[in-house]
């Protein structure tokens, strides 16, 4: 493990990539932005690199990673694809969308990325810092949310350093995450599509039907996930004694998502408001109402597996 005044944090420019990179090849995890949240970033192909995320982690060897690469003819390589989610890949690449595809016997992806599953998670990201450090690489990179497992994704570098200090070498800075929120994830089962995670694209242009099994099938779906380390109490209206109130809209509080109602403004600021109440003198924290159509339905996700009772592992 690394000691603590050894990770390091630099501003996204090309020493602080060259030095990523230099040390992806080293079988190193590193942090990174992306345009969603920032990730955790390690060589796909190299098993023993991936084995340092789950360390750094500290995540359940059940729950897959997505591998992030440069382009879908770099993932083509890595999966199976049909006319659909080229289709999908095509429309929506560089950008939020993650594909659970079947994974292709060549992949040369490790086995501890798809948690021994007969698919893989991928996405081409859009951020430009991920997007040079994947083409300093030539790697797939696989990149869960640089935070403690089960613990609020991270969407600024600070919020990387107060959960994996010490337990990884580098940051790359490049600011606030510009979405906020995780990718949307879809696979595609029989005839149809399943959302797999909600996230920012809710409009694919095609009929998507909800998960309804209980399977790790992609990163994202344990019960309790995202989650600060005091109690969340949804819906509240108002504040009882000893909690931080989150407010959104009308419902006025100790922070707010939004007060203007603005569900893209709630998406970005969620975890960041999260993070601020967690850190705040109060014992609990309560989130106000927050529609649950569009964004809003990612956003009831997150905060739904944050209130959810924790699983002991």
């Amino acid at each position: 493990m690394t000691p603590q005044n050894e990770t390091r944090i630099l501003p996204y420019d090309r020493a602080a990539i060259a030095e990523a990179a230099r040390l992806i090849g080293e079988g190193q995890p590193v942090a990174m932005p992306t345009e969603t949240v920032y990730g955790l970033a390690a060589d796909a192909t190299n098993g023993e690199a991936v084995a340092r995320i789950y360390e750094a982690k500290g995540r359940p060897s059940f729950n897959p990673l997505i591998v992030h690469i440069g382009s879908l003819e770099a993932a083509e390589r890595i999966a199976r694809f049909d006319d659909r989610t080229r289709a999908l890949a095509e429309r929506f690449w560089p950008g939020p969308l993650t594909l659970v595809l079947p994974l292709r016997d060549d992949s040369r992806i490790a086995s501890l990325v798809t948690a021994g599953l007969g698919t893989v998670a991928l996405r081409v990201p859009a951020h430009p810092a991920m997007r040079d450090l994947l083409e300093a690489t030539g790697k797939p990179l696989a990149a869960p949310s640089a935070n403690v497992s089960g613990r609020l994704s991270a969407t600024r570098a600070e919020h990387v350093l107060a959960g994996l200090g010490g337990r990884i070498p580098l940051i790359v800075d490049a600011g606030p995450t510009e979405l906020g929120l995780e990718s949307t994830i879809v696979a595609m089962k029989g005839g149809g599509a399943l959302l797999l995670r909600p996230g920012p694209i809710t409009d694919l242009g095609i009929a998507l039907a909800e998960n309804d099994s209980a399977a790790i099938e992609a990163p994202g779906q344990l019960a309790s996930h995202y989650a600060p380390a005091k109690p969340i109490r949804l819906d509240a209206a108002d504040r009882r004694a000893g909690e931080w109130l989150i407010g959104f809209g009308p419902v006025e509080g100790d922070s707010s998502l939004s007060p203007s109602g603005d569900l893209t403004e709630a998406a970005a600021a969620l975890f960041d408001r999260l993070h601020e109440a967690d850190a705040s003198p109060a014992e609990a924290i309560a989130v106000a109402p927050v529609p649950c159509h569009g964004l809003g339905a990612a956003i009831a996700d997150r905060l739904r597996r944050a209130a959810a009772p924790r699983p002991r592992i």
